[in-house]
C-alpha cells in the first residue's frame, strides 16, 4: 500500500486542499483547524499525515505536531516542507491505525481523510481515543464523495460514539477549503 502512496507523493500536492499552496486555501484551513484546537502549544498527532500541509500549518502556529504516515515518499516530501517552513515537525513512518505514541500523550488526535480508508475504522478510532489526554480532543475531517467513496457523517459519528459521548460536526462546502465548489458530502468532526 505505502507503493502507492510513494508513486502519488511528487504530484500529491497539486490538489489545492492537499499542498495548500493557494493563499486562499491555506488561510481557509488555517482558519478553519486552529479555532478547533487548544491553545498552542497543544501536541498534536496528525495521523496519516502524507506530505505535512497540515502539520507544517499547525507547527506554524506554535503547536507541537507529530505526523505519522505509512508512505516514505510523502514523508520525504512532508520533511522537505517543514525544513522550508523552518518548523520543527516531528515525522515517522508507520501505520496511521495504530500510531506509535503512549497512551495519554496527545491533545489532538487530527486526522484528515484517512479514517474511510483504513480496514477497521472502528478499531482505529479506539486506539486513536486511547492517545488523548483526558480534556483532549479528537479532530477528523473526512467525507463521502462523489465517487462513492468515503464515510457520511452520520457513518463517522456513530462511530466516534462508540468512544466519546460528545460529538460535533460541522459541514464543509465552502470553496475556498477546496479550491473550488464541490457537491459531494465534505465535514469535520470534533470530539
Amino acid at each position: 500500500m505505502s507503493e502507492s502512496w510513494d508513486a502519488h507523493a511528487a504530484t500529491f500536492d497539486e490538489e489545492p486542499d492537499h499542498g495548500l499552496r493557494d493563499p486562499a486555501v491555506r488561510a481557509a484551513w488555517r482558519d478553519l483547524l486552529l479555532p478547533l484546537l487548544p491553545p498552542a502549544p497543544a501536541d498534536v498527532a496528525d495521523l496519516g499525515c502524507g506530505t505535512g500541509s497540515v502539520a507544517v500549518l499547525l507547527a506554524e502556529a506554535g503547536h507541537r505536531v507529530r505526523g505519522l504516515d505509512l508512505s516514505g515518499g510523502m514523508l520525504a516530501v512532508a520533511r522537505e516542507k517543514a525544513a522550508t517552513a523552518g518548523v520543527d515537525v516531528e515525522l515517522e513512518q508507520g501505520d496511521a491505525s495504530s500510531p506509535p505514541y503512549a497512551p495519554g500523550s496527545c491533545d489532538v488526535v487530527l486526522a484528515r481523510h484517512v479514517l474511510w480508508a483504513l480496514p477497521d475504522p472502528g478499531a482505529a478510532l479506539a486506539r486513536w481515543v486511547r492517545l488523548l489526554r483526558p480534556d483532549g480532543r479528537l479532530v477528523l475531517v473526512e467525507g463521502h464523495w462523489f465517487t462513492g467513496a468515503g464515510l457520511t457523517a452520520a457513518e463517522c459519528e456513530a462511530l466516534v460514539r462508540r468512544h466519546r459521548a460528545e460529538c460535533v460536526v460541522r459541514r464543509l462546502d465552502d470553496p475556498a477549503l477546496w479550491g473550488r465548489a464541490v457537491d459531494d458530502e465534505r465535514y469535520v468532526l470534533v470530539s
